[in-house]
C-alpha cells in the first residue's frame, strides 16, 4: 500500500471522527438548552418556553403603549362634563335673551 493512500484514510477516519463528535456535542447542546427552555418542537407548533415568555413581552409593551396614550381620557370625560354644563347654561341665556328681546319689541311697538 501506497503511503499517500494511507495518509489519504487516515485523514478520512480523522474528518469522520471529527463529524461524529461534532454532531454529539451538538446534540448534548440541544439537550441541555430544552432543559432549559422547553421541548423544541421545531417549527410546527412551537412550545418553547423562552419563545412564550418573548412572544408575552411584545405583548405587554403595545398594552403598556396603549395604557399611556389613554391616560388623559378621564381628563376628556371631565371636559365633556363641563362642556354639557356649559351648554345647559348657554341654552338658559338665550332663553332670557329672547325674553328681553321680545320685552324690547312690546315697549318700542308701545311707543310707536
Amino acid at each position: 500500500m501506497n503511503a499517500f493512500v494511507l495518509l489519504m484514510w487516515i485523514t478520512l477516519i480523522g474528518v469522520a471522527a471529527l463529524f461524529i463528535a461534532l454532531a454529539l456535542f451538538i446534540r448534548a447542546i440541544v439537550r441541555e438548552l430544552e432543559s432549559i427552555g422547553g421541548p423544541a418542537t421545531r417549527f410546527f407548533r412551537p412550545v418553547n418556553y423562552l419563545s412564550k415568555i418573548r412572544l408575552g413581552l411584545r405583548a405587554v409593551a403595545p398594552a403598556a403603549a396603549i395604557a399611556s396614550n389613554t391616560s388623559a381620557v378621564p381628563a376628556l370625560d371631565t371636559t365633556i362634563s363641563l362642556a354639557t354644563e356649559i351648554l345647559a347654561a348657554a341654552g338658559g341665556v338665550a332663553q332670557k335673551l329672547e325674553t328681553i328681546a321680545n320685552v324690547l319689541e312690546a315697549r318700542a311697538s308701545r311707543l310707536s
